[in-house]
C-alpha cells in the first residue's frame, strides 16, 4: 500500500521487532520507548493508514477493511522471527499475525489489547458500540468527545483546535473497527488459535485503565501457553506516552524471556 510512512529505531541488526501503535495517534511515540531500551532491538513501526504522516485512508471496493488493511500492512514488514509490540488495536493486530503466523513471532508484547469480543457481555458498554450511532446522526464531535474521554490521554477540549480536527477526521476509523474488534471477525478468538502462540507473551494494563482492559487481559491470559502480567500503577490506556520508563522496562523483559 502506498502512502504509508514508515519509521525506524536502529538497534541490534539481530534482533528485528516491529511496534504498533493505537487508534488516533501515530508511530511516533515508539521513539521514547526506543530510546530506553538503548539499542537492543532494531525497530521499526508505521503510521497507520489515516494516521500521522501516512496518507487518508480511501478503500477502493475491492479493498479489505481496515484493520485487515493494517494486519497485512504490518506482516509486510516481517522477513524473519521478530519481536512483536502492540498497543491497544495495534495489539490485536500483533496478536491476530502471532495466530496466523505463530513461528514470525520471537516474543509478543500486548498493551492493553481492546479485543472487546473476549469479553462480550462489557463489550456493549464501550464507547465504540455508540460511535456508530453517534457518526449516523452526524455527531462527529460527541463521537471523538467520547472516545477520549475514555481512551485518550487528554480530554477532547484540552487539545488544539487542529489536533480536534485531525481526531474527528479519523474518528470514522475507530468505527470501522467495531467489527472486527467487538464482533471478532477475523476469528482471533477461535478454537486453538490463542494457544497455538508458543512465543513468550506479555500482557501490559495501566492500573487506572477502564475495567473492561483487565477483564480482556483475563480471557487471554487463561488461554495462552506461556504469559505474563504486568499492572503500572497510576496508569491509563495511553501508558506508553505517559509512562515510557515504565512500559520500556517491562518489554525488555519480555525480550529477556525470549
Amino acid at each position: 500500500m502506498s502512502g504509508v510512512y514508515r519509521r525506524h529505531w536502529p538497534g541490534d541488526a539481530g534482533r528485528p521487532a516491529l511496534a504498533l501503535h493505537c487508534m488516533l495517534a501515530s508511530g511516533s511515540y515508539w521513539g521514547p520507548i526506543s530510546e530506553r531500551l538503548e539499542g537492543r532491538i532494531d525497530l521499526q513501526g508505521f503510521d497507520m493508514p489515516g494516521h500521522g504522516r501516512s496518507d487518508p485512508w480511501n478503500p477502493g471496493p475491492d479493498d479489505p477493511d481496515y484493520h485487515s488493511a493494517v494486519t497485512r500492512l504490518a506482516a509486510s514488514f516481517i522477513n524473519r522471527p521478530l519481536d512483536l509490540i502492540g498497543h491497544s488495536m495495534g495489539a490485536t493486530v500483533a496478536l491476530r499475525i502471532a495466530i496466523a503466523a505463530p513461528e514470525a513471532v520471537r516474543s509478543l508484547t500486548l498493551i492493553e489489547p481492546v479485543l472487546f469480543a473476549a469479553v462480550p457481555g462489557a463489550a456493549q458498554a464501550q464507547p465504540e458500540m455508540q460511535i456508530e450511532q453517534l457518526l449516523a446522526e452526524g455527531r462527529e464531535e460527541d463521537a471523538t468527545r467520547g472516545f477520549l474521554a475514555a481512551w485518550g490521554s487528554q480530554g477532547y477540549d484540552d487539545l488544539s483546535e487542529r489536533m480536534q480536527v485531525q481526531m474527528r477526521a479519523r474518528i470514522r476509523l475507530v468505527a470501522e473497527c467495531t467489527p472486527t474488534l467487538a464482533g471478532d471477525r477475523p476469528r482471533i478468538l477461535r478454537e486453538d488459535g490463542l494457544e497455538s502462540i508458543d512465543a513468550p507473551v506479555l500482557l501490559i494494563s495501566g492500573g487506572d485503565s477502564p475495567r473492561v482492559i483487565h477483564e480482556i487481559a483475563d480471557a487471554l491470559a487463561a488461554r495462552l501457553p506461556d504469559v505474563g502480567r504486568a499492572t503500572v500503577p497510576d496508569a491509563g490506556h495511553m501508558l506508553p506516552i505517559t509512562h515510557p520508563d515504565e512500559v520500556a522496562g517491562l518489554i525488555g523483559v519480555n525480550l529477556d524471556r525470549a
